[in-house]
């Protein structure tokens, strides 16, 4: 236990000595969640509008001014041609122009309904889809203060409700991604890396001859990045709550323990990663290129699973990241307890078990 103890007390010193390490296992995560959370979001806003208002009533002025004062729009000013919606479109100066059809207060007071024209560029059709949703919930809040007053015969009211993220924000889906991406790079990273400096500095070598147990080595390379990992997570964890508001109502306790599972499985394939190369740009070009793209495709935070083709589907569950993005994504988001996630945790354990057995056995055989 004292070997254990000194070592680790060693690593502690090297990872802190090396500023460039730091600067990775801190800087990375605070970037990466700064930047999904406000510039790579799939949130919509700032959309350049355009009004053509053919009625010039206060019907008209009212939707007007409902569209001004949402977030999602930027309402640039108001033209007198249908021409004109076509020009500004084709030119990328608008996203989306509303037509107000004339006598547009006549066809509400007298009929009780009327029609609103979105005209978006469709280059974009994801975006396109997007704000003619945002732009559709004004025109339905407008609706409905127009014709609260009346009794309609024969009148179906569709009300729609999004749970767990009404204001359909980005970083709701990204955080989770973020944290498991975060995770299972660093964790492995690192973990590699710095067992495979010790193979080419020689060091390796001499603790491999000496009488400590091997294992003691393993852990003394893993337990600093575990506790690491996990001062990461918290971090992430209250940038989420107080930058993005992104809440966690789920147990904090089991979140911390899925993410504790999903470290040691990330160190335990670093450490295999570490027994089948000899040198540190390998160890980190497996690392990088070799995790980030499928914990990017297949994490399920970024495409999601279920449109992909079944070949893909069934690649899809050989990366841990997906499991983990769904527990915890469970867990903060929808709230849900142990029993919603166990298949996923049960899942990661088996992971490291594998990674750890894999590692352990490589480790004797490179020993004899």
């Amino acid at each position: 236990m004292k070997q254990l103890i000194a070592f680790v007390r060693k690593e502690i010193y090297h990872i802190i000595r090396d500023k460039k390490t730091l600067l990775v296992l801190f800087g990375l995560p605070v970037i990466q969640i700064l930047l999904f959370g406000f510039a790579l979001s799939n949130e919509v806003k700032n959309t350049k509008l355009f009004i053509l208002d053919m009625s010039k009533d206060t019907y008209s002025q009212q939707l007007t001014e409902k569209l001004h004062a949402s977030k999602y729009f930027e309402v640039e000013g108001e033209i007198f041609r249908i021409e004109d919606a076509y020009d500004l479109l084709r030119a990328g100066k608008a996203h989306m122009v509303v037509v107000i059809p004339a006598q547009f207060v006549y066809q509400l007071n007298h009929n009780h309904s009327s029609t609103i024209q979105l005209i978006t560029d469709g280059a974009n059709p994801n975006m396109s889809s997007t704000i003619q949703m945002y732009a559709t919930a004004v025109v339905n809040d407008f609706r409905n203060d127009v014709f609260g007053k009346f009794e309609l015969p024969y009148t179906i009211e569709v009300r729609s409700r999004m749970l767990y993220n009404p204001q359909l924000k980005g970083a709701y889906t990204f955080v989770p991604g973020v944290i498991a991406m975060i995770l299972m790079i660093i964790c492995t990273l690192m973990t590699s890396v710095s067992i495979v400096r010790e193979k080419e500095l020689g060091n390796m070598e001499m603790l491999l001859v000496s009488p400590m147990n091997p294992l003691i080595v393993i852990f003394s390379k893993t337990i600093p990045y575990l506790v690491l990992s996990l001062i990461i997570v918290t971090v992430i964890l209250t940038m989420s709550v107080t930058i993005l508001d992104v809440p966690i109502r789920g147990n904090i306790i089991l979140l911390y323990v899925v993410c504790l599972i999903f470290i040691v499985a990330s160190l335990a394939l670093g450490l295999v990663i570490s027994t089948i190369t000899d040198s540190q740009q390998v160890a980190m070009m497996i690392s990088l290129m070799g995790l980030m793209l499928p914990t990017l495709m297949f994490g399920g935070f970024m495409f999601p699973i279920e449109n992909m083709p079944i070949p893909l589907q069934v690649v899809s569950n050989v990366v841990p990241a997906k499991w983990f993005y769904y527990s915890i994504n469970s867990i903060m988001i929808k709230g849900l307890g142990l029993k919603s996630v166990f298949k996923e945790v049960l899942i990661l354990i088996g992971y490291c078990l594998v990674f750890l057995t894999i590692s352990y056995k490589k480790f004797k055989i490179r020993l004899a």
